[in-house]
């Protein structure tokens, strides 16, 4: 069994979060310890002109708020908003934390997938511990 898993949410329709945090609480058991964890991406300021006021603290309220719920439907858990380039700041917080599981949902790869890398695929690719995707 897991001791600490790190389950990374995307509020993407295509994701399954609850799905993740199932898997990870059933790889875990009682006495894991599961952090579920979003990024937010960093907007260029040229782009973050164009929000309207307010726009940024409001979306973080929200995700804050969806994570809570999520955590709160299993036994244990908890949540974390961090910020910057998504499968960086996975791959960095469980390497910094003794992550020894990161349970992400992916999504069927794409032709662009191929090209640049979904986030699932770098942090399988990089990765210090296991990794289970679900789909």
């Amino acid at each position: 069994m897991y001791k600490n898993i790190l389950v990374p949410v995307s509020f993407e329709a295509d994701r399954n979060a609850k799905a993740a945090m199932a898997v990870a609480q059933k790889l875990g058991g009682q006495d894991a310890k599961i952090t579920c964890m979003h990024v937010m991406e960093h907007l260029p300021r040229y782009a973050t002109e164009y929000l309207p006021a307010g726009h940024l603290e409001n979306t973080k309220a929200e995700i804050i708020q969806a994570l809570l719920a999520l955590a709160a439907e299993t036994p244990g858990a908890a949540s974390l908003v961090l910020e910057g380039a998504p499968s960086r700041t996975i791959l960095d917080h469980a390497k910094n934390n003794n992550v020894d599981l990161i349970v992400i949902a992916g999504h069927q790869p794409g032709v662009q997938d191929y090209l640049l890398g979904s986030t699932a695929a770098k942090v399988v690719r990089h990765a210090h511990c296991a990794v289970h995707v679900i789909r």
